[in-house]
């Protein structure tokens, strides 16, 4: 069965990363939900990825706001896939996590995608694991097929309308 580590720096930062383990459930993918600091508990950050391929984790989301080190830690233990979300702060908006997050050093990338955006994490997470598992591929082609029966059922109604 496929496993997503789903890791926050903070607390505050579930309301955005619980789309994420929304979309992770409802493709049938196991999950481990922690909320670990990259600056307050590094240790225990370091842990987790090391430990990732042992416990059976294919793929960790790291979110992770303002100075936003969380996925590049996690990334420079392992070799598992990380992808990072920015959560947006109240300094910059989000970009100030966004930039942190994507301008990783050669040789240790992390997958980025955009300021609070849990979903996309979840769904490259999918994309990944449908490599090896296919029956995620065929969840994945019948979950795309559903969001343009929702476009093409707005569009009726928009077009009904004016």
């Amino acid at each position: 069965m496929p496993k997503v580590a789903v890791v926050m720096g903070s607390d505050s930062d579930l309301p955005i990363v619980e789309k994420a383990i929304v979309l992770l459930d409802r493709f049938g993918i196991e999950r481990e939900v922690r909320v670990i600091s990259a600056h307050r508990t590094p240790h225990a950050a370091a842990q987790l990825a090391k430990d990732a391929e042992r416990e059976g984790i294919e793929v960790i989301i790291a979110a992770a706001g303002k100075a936003a080190h969380l996925p590049g830690v996690m990334a420079a233990f392992t070799t598992v896939p990380v992808i990072g979300i920015p959560i947006k702060s109240s300094t910059m908006d989000g970009l100030d996590s966004l930039l942190s997050i994507v301008q990783m050093p050669s040789g240790i990338p992390v997958a980025t995608v955009a300021i609070n955006g849990s979903e996309n994490a979840a769904l490259l997470a999918v994309q990944m694991l449908a490599l090896k598992y296919p029956q995620l591929a065929l969840s994945l082609k019948t979950y795309r097929e559903e969001m343009a029966q929702i476009v093409i059922k707005k569009d009726a109604q928009v077009r009904e309308q004016f």
